[in-house]
């Protein structure tokens, strides 16, 4: 049974899942560089501003490990499990993730850094920002 409070678990979880996340994202950052696409600009755009999104989050979840005296840290990583120490006031709990669970959380969480962020700005001007008008 764990003693770490949900909320507080969540926070310790964002501290290896966003760093996860930004590594995707610069790796495709990357790819779309040296891609042969005419118009690079706005994908690199994109991924640019969902990266700052992420450290701005990232670094939230820092704060709030620090303040409340909370680490993680990765102790092994095999095939099929990732294995983190959790330090919570002083209690340490070792938590196993299957990879493919990480992979898909990660997976998630690029589906709402990308694109499902902006549904609630959507949904309240369907104008694009860019002045540009479509018949």
């Amino acid at each position: 049974m764990t003693k770490i409070p949900a909320e507080d678990r969540d926070k310790l979880e964002e501290a290896f899942y966003l760093p996860m996340l930004l590594t995707v994202l610069e790796r495709d950052r990357r790819v779309v560089e040296n891609s042969p696409f005419k118009l690079k600009n706005p994908y690199l755009e994109l991924i640019e501003d969902t990266m700052k999104a992420v450290q701005r989050d990232l670094a939230v979840a820092k704060r709030h490990l620090r303040e409340n005296q909370m680490k993680v840290v990765k102790l092994t990583s095999d095939d099929a499990f990732t294995l983190y120490l959790f330090v919570y006031k002083g209690y340490e709990e070792q938590h196993n993730y299957f990879n493919p669970r990480l992979r898909n959380h990660v997976e998630a969480l690029l589906k709402f850094y990308l694109y499902e962020r902006y549904s609630a700005r959507n949904v309240l001007s369907s104008k694009p920002k860019t002045g540009v008008t479509f018949s």
